[in-house]
């Protein structure tokens, strides 16, 4: 029942979009008419001012609803923005199917690939009046720098208990069942300046206290479900002035929430020690970008992904689930508590451009949220 036809359209409008994030004005417009088409009621919030990013190019989360059997609705949601450079972008379709940019800018199949994907099985569902429970769709805004967007989405809103994000690369059937928690870091070095010619023994170099710290620190991956990452350093006034300020940022990432915060008290400590050994202070500042969840694989919704695969043959007709290291809009639904997967949808060397997908995957993926859409079981 999947038109190709109709994806490869679809698919080409979709990436047509210069839609970088807090630029989602013209997709999401385009998305609301294609909603209201196929029969859904849409709503637009002001997600975009809420987060202060207001222009003449912005838009809100799109959601919409789609009434059907039972009282048992199910989430559906790809985001609506890209990573630079996403604007002049063009899909080209290739002979064999494949699908890339002209080489000059991302494709934008993260996250049109999860967009097409819905649309189309919405697309069939009116189409053939196939019978389905409720359906919620959310498109949010802002996703790529931390799912901003749905940080300020009002979930109040949401009637689903289930919630599929369409948003990962790898084969069709393959499902993200967990997520890290995502935390930023900086630490503030402060020692005392002095002439580095003259007189650095009357100094206190804030440069020294870091490479003291960090050597103590274990970075890189700690261990197989979390990482630990130093990034960058500012700091130093001159080269003939010891340096009295320093500022090294970073990240946390881990799938327990409390081992990353536990981490972060082991760089605070090192970092106090050292300073305070060397006559100089410290202070670390945190920004918790998304929490980590765990979604059971024995819960309704990883169930339903099983069945689903079955029955469309997809991937052998076995689903694979898989433990992932990037956030997504999942981790905001799942504190909201949702019980979510995050589901592959034919998007492939993502946030560069060498992006490509194919039309076998957007038809599969397609078949995939369809069969999740008219499961009544």
């Amino acid at each position: 029942m999947i038109n190709t036809d109709r994806i490869r359209k679809e698919f080409g409008i979709l990436t047509s979009f210069d839609s970088e994030s807090f630029h989602e004005k013209e997709i999401s417009e385009y998305l609301v008419r294609r909603l209201i088409e196929l029969g859904l009621t849409v709503v637009r919030d002001k997600a975009d001012s809420l987060l202060g990013k207001k222009s003449s190019d912005s838009a809100g989360n799109v959601y919409g609803y789609l009434p059907g059997r039972g009282e048992k609705s199910i989430l559906f949601s790809s985001h609506m923005d890209t990573v630079p450079p996403g604007r002049g972008k063009r899909a080209v379709f290739h002979e064999d199917g494949t699908i890339t940019s002209d080489g000059t800018t991302v494709l934008g199949a993260d996250d049109a690939a999860g967009l097409t994907a819905i649309l189309e099985a919405l697309s069939v569902i009116r189409e053939k009046d196939l019978p389905h429970p409720p359906i919620e769709v959310l498109f949010p805004i802002a996703e790529e720098p931390y799912c901003q967007g749905t940080s300020v989405f009002d979930f109040s809103k949401i009637r689903s208990r289930i919630s599929y994000t369409l948003d990962l690369t790898g084969p069709i059937g393959t499902a993200a069942y967990a997520a890290p928690s995502i935390i930023f870091f900086s630490v503030e070095v402060t020692g005392k300046a002095a002439h580095a010619g003259f007189a650095p023994e009357e100094g206190v170099n804030a440069l020294t206290i870091l490479g003291r710290a960090i050597s103590k620190i274990p970075a890189g991956r700690l261990s197989p479900d979390t990482t630990l990452n130093f990034g960058t350093v500012e700091g130093g006034a001159a080269s003939n002035i010891v340096p009295e300020h320093i500022l090294v940022k970073g990240e946390v990432r881990s799938l327990s929430h409390e081992k990353a915060l536990q981490v972060l008290r082991d760089v605070e400590a090192v970092f106090t020690e050292e300073a305070e050994n060397a006559g100089g202070s410290s202070l670390i500042r945190r920004e918790e970008k998304i929490r980590s969840y765990e979604t059971a694989l024995s819960g309704e919704a990883a169930k339903r992904l099983e069945r689903a695969v079955l029955r469309t043959g997809i991937n052998g007709g076995a689903a694979a689930f898989i433990k992932t290291f990037g956030g997504s809009d999942q981790n905001r639904f799942s504190a909201a508590g949702l019980e979510g997967l995050v589901l592959a949808c034919g998007m492939e060397q993502v946030h560069s451009t060498r992006e490509y997908t194919s039309l076998k995957a957007l038809e599969e993926s397609s078949g995939l949220v369809l069969e999740l859409m008219t499961d009544l079981s």
